[in-house]
């Protein structure tokens, strides 16, 4: 019997970029055809695909669609009428792909978080005036729903907070190294044999990977144009496997966090390791796993936790914004016209508030500590407790040990300053190594 939706005109796509997603991509269209085509109101059907080598072997059976070896045809193809754009990076083909399709009216699907984070403005503003739609739900988060989440079902509320894990590599490797109590960089060499981390990784351990999907979520949230050059980046590559274990110690666990808020100055946006409590529910995503944690002034807070990458989680997100249009769903790509958008300032990092943890390694000698707590003192900011392990059995004299200082709230420009005294000491033989701490 055939299927009540079979005489419908479907949805023709075309797909630019064959790897890991968009191969994930189409399989799942092909395999869930039926269910897709009842929960869009209309078959959707692959017509054409994009990609650098038609030789590759893939496992897909590609022979039936138009292949275009330059993705630039798909946004003239007559036989296409969305496209999505899997090929990635914030500039060349990718970048002058959208731009075209939105051109010529194609609506664009796409999980590219750096082109989205940097030239997501415009882009939201070409769909606009084409009025078509511009959809990244695979852009952050992979399978979790958090774009629609925040464009839709909180439209209603006014956010304070959003951010959370959004790097499955750094996650796993933090992870490891706290269950381990191995290196940073053996625990990473494992995360690449394994596929969890790149050949060269530095998007992601750098945080940069954390830092555009912040920077999504932030324009999401807040309502705001879309900020890339705002956000403060660090990754994790400072973390040691003594932080890790002091962490442990003093009851935290050590997470790369991108955190977004609102503040009576404007929207502060950074991307930094944090130590969170062991008991917080964001302490207890652990591996390749992400979590978005949300907070509203009427819905409260809440948390999405799922795979934040790989082809099932994220070609599931691609076929959800195809659905969408298949439906004719035209939401604003920022929740809002480009127009209606607040002009909500970005805060600098320098005038954050929180609190700190400090380690360093100092000479075991009178009158160390003393020195360590006199700029602290001098820079304005409150010890709330301090950690000294004492030297091993058979050290000499004149051997470091580490201590590791935990602040009360202060001034992010205050512990900078902190940092840089006593990495003058003649008494600190190494550090200090500053990681922030949140409440998760």
């Amino acid at each position: 019997m055939p299927h009540p939706l079979s005489g419908l005109a479907p949805l023709r796509i075309g797909i630019a970029g064959l790897g890991t997603v968009g191969g994930g991509t189409l399989r799942l269209l092909q395999a869930n055809a039926e269910l897709i085509a009842t929960r869009a109101g209309r078959p959707m059907l692959v017509t054409a695909v994009s990609a650098r080598d038609r030789q590759r072997a893939r496992g897909l059976d590609v022979s039936d669609l138009r292949w275009h070896d330059d993705p630039m045809g798909l946004a003239d193809d007559p036989d296409v009428d969305v496209v999505v754009e899997l090929i990635g990076g914030s500039e060349g083909p990718a970048r002058r792909l959208v731009e075209t399709a939105l051109s010529r009216g194609r609506p664009v699907v796409t999980a590219n978080k750096a082109l989205i984070a940097v030239h997501g403005a415009s882009l939201a503003s070409a769909a606009e005036r084409a009025g078509v739609a511009l959809a990244f739900e695979a852009a952050v988060a992979g399978g979790i729903p958090v774009i629609k989440a925040l464009r839709e079902g909180l439209a209603a509320d006014r956010l304070v907070r959003i951010g959370g894990i959004l790097n499955g590599t750094c996650n796993y490797i933090l992870t490891q190294m706290r269950e381990t109590g191995r290196s940073f960089a053996a625990v990473l060499e494992e995360a690449q044999a394994l596929g969890y981390a790149e050949a060269d990784p530095s998007t992601d351990v750098d945080g940069i990977d954390t830092a555009h999907k912040l920077a999504i979520l932030a324009a999401l949230a807040f309502g705001r144009p879309v900020d890339f050059d705002s956000v403060h980046v660090e990754g994790i590559r400072g973390v040691g496997a003594a932080d890790i274990a002091f962490a442990t110690e003093l009851g935290y666990r050590i997470k790369l966090l991108g955190i977004a808020r609102r503040t009576g100055e404007g929207v502060e946006t950074r991307v930094h390791p944090c130590l969170v409590p062991h008991s917080a529910p964001i302490a207890r995503v652990e591996g390749v796993f992400n979590a978005v944690v949300a907070e509203g002034e009427f819905v409260g807070r809440l948390m999405l936790e799922g795979r934040g990458a790989g082809a099932g989680p994220t070609a599931t997100a691609v076929v959800a914004d195809l659905i969408d249009i298949a439906r004719g769903s035209l939401v604003p790509a920022w929740g809002a016209s480009s127009g209606s958008l607040s002009t909500l300032t970005s805060v600098p990092m320098s005038a954050c508030r929180g609190s700190y943890y400090l380690r360093l390694e100092v000479r075991d000698r009178p009158g160390v500590i003393a020195e360590i707590t006199a700029v602290l003192r001098d820079c304005g900011v409150s010890l709330k407790s301090m950690l000294q392990h004492g030297q091993a059995a058979g050290a000499g004299p004149d051997e470091s040990v580490p201590i590791v200082l935990v602040t009360h709230e202060t001034r992010e420009q205050a512990m900078q300053e902190v940092v840089q005294c006593i990495a003058g000491l003649d008494v600190v033989v190494a550090g200090p190594t500053m990681i922030r701490i949140e409440a998760g």
